[in-house]
């Protein structure tokens, strides 16, 4: 059997991303024997030797987190006690992202917990996409990429040649990350004050900035239960923003309501992407899902080769 220097191992969460990264690559996907036990308990081990070698392990947070981070601990756990030299996750969608502090009393910091585990678990590197904050790279104890998809989202609208078009970030906090969008296409920004009265709640206050007849793109790094972006659209036709109102995001989780709020809420288009798979349900009329494969293949290459991963990003 013919070795390869890197070897590229999927969970069960997305393995249609990791056969395109491995094809992106040209290499076999490697195969991981994953089942479960009658009493629904994990079991994972490689099926081939790791001893030495780069390996890659592709696992996602989709809708079932808990499972796939379970899957995942325990195929780090049997990779490490196979001697592989060096365990890389990439984890394009990093679960329990969005709890990275203390903001209210007694809350737990679970960005801070998973991040302990997959470091026990033993894994060596992470590369993640668009970390809820980027402060969260401080919570592991070994090197992180967090992957910025501002330039993916770019090059697919700047092929549409849209005219008179204005970024709108659904919060404050996302302004930094709206505004570097906006400059790649070339865009001015706006910005719509929210507040949060409850979890998955959002009640839109105000729109900051020049909408009025503008093509507007919303752009946000997560799309959950979509409650801030169709409050958000709501707001921009308020404001007599122009017809075409555009949204993208990295992540597209799309818990319920989120699919029928979307029919409902007249997007021109929703352009999200595979960071997460996206099932048949999920599925509705205007959405664009962009792979985030080529871009993981180069990260993936660069990595393997110790070459800046920045200019994975821009090339």
């Amino acid at each position: 059997m013919k070795e390869f220097p890197i070897k590229i191992f999927s969970g069960t969460s997305h393995p249609e991303l990791a056969k395109e990264i491995a094809k992106e690559l040209g290499l076999p996907l490697s195969e991981m024997l994953i089942s479960r036990f009658a009493c629904k308990e994990i079991y994972a081990k490689p099926t081939e030797t790791v001893r030495g070698t780069d390996v890659f392990v592709v696992q996602t947070g989709s809708e079932n987190v808990n499972e796939d981070l379970m899957e995942l601990f325990i195929m780090l756990d049997s990779l490490k006690r196979s001697f592989a030299g060096r365990i890389h996750v990439v984890m394009p969608h990093y679960g329990y992202a969005r709890q990275d502090r203390v903001a209210t009393p007694r809350e737990p910091i679970s960005a801070k917990l998973i991040a302990d585990l997959i470091s026990t678990a033993g894994a060596d590197h992470l590369i993640t996409m668009k970390l809820h904050s980027d402060q969260e790279q401080g919570f592991f104890n070994f090197p992180v990429d967090n992957v910025n998809t501002e330039r993916l989202f770019a090059d697919y609208f700047l092929k549409k040649k849209l005219k008179d078009v204005v970024v709108v970030s659904p919060d404050a906090g996302g302004a930094k990350d709206a505004k570097k969008f906006a400059d790649l296409i070339g865009a001015e920004l706006a910005i719509i004050h929210k507040t949060r009265p409850a979890h998955n709640k959002a009640q839109v206050m105000h729109v900051v900035g020049d909408v009025e007849g503008k093509t507007c793109v919303i752009y946000d790094d997560l799309i959950d239960t979509a409650g801030s972006v169709t409050a958000a659209i709501t707001a921009l036709r308020s404001m007599k923003a122009g017809k075409d109102i555009y949204l993208a995001a990295t992540h597209a989780v799309f818990s319920d309501p989120a699919t029928e709020r979307f029919k409902e809420a007249g997007f021109k288009e929703v352009v999200v992407s595979n960071s997460i798979p996206i099932t048949d349900r999920k599925m509705f009329k205007g959405l664009k899902v962009l792979s985030v494969a080529p871009l993981l293949a180069k990260i993936i290459r660069n990595v393997h080769e110790a070459r800046s991963v920045t200019t994975a990003l821009i090339n």
